[in-house]
């Protein structure tokens, strides 16, 4: 089960919410940095890139949520 050798390693569901947040201030930061570093590309490449970046949160999230579950389950 990935998520119990995750929690093995040392990852907890704090981590995965972290790396949540981070992927949507990336995504952001990715999507302006799109618009200046490569003007003649436009809005749409730009776009892409937030996007791209943006669909890492809600997997983040949802192993959070995992881990959480395992967490809770481990400690019963």
């Amino acid at each position: 089960m990935i998520v119990k050798m995750l929690h093995e390693k040392g990852m907890k569901s704090e981590h995965a919410y972290c790396a949540a947040f981070i992927s949507i201030g990336l995504s952001v930061a990715a999507w302006y940095g799109s618009l200046q570093k490569e003007p003649g590309a436009g809005m749409d490449r730009a776009d892409r890139w937030g996007i791209f970046v943006g669909e890492w949160a809600p997997t983040f999230f949802g192993l959070g949520l995992a881990l959480a579950h395992y967490e809770k389950e481990k400690s019963d």
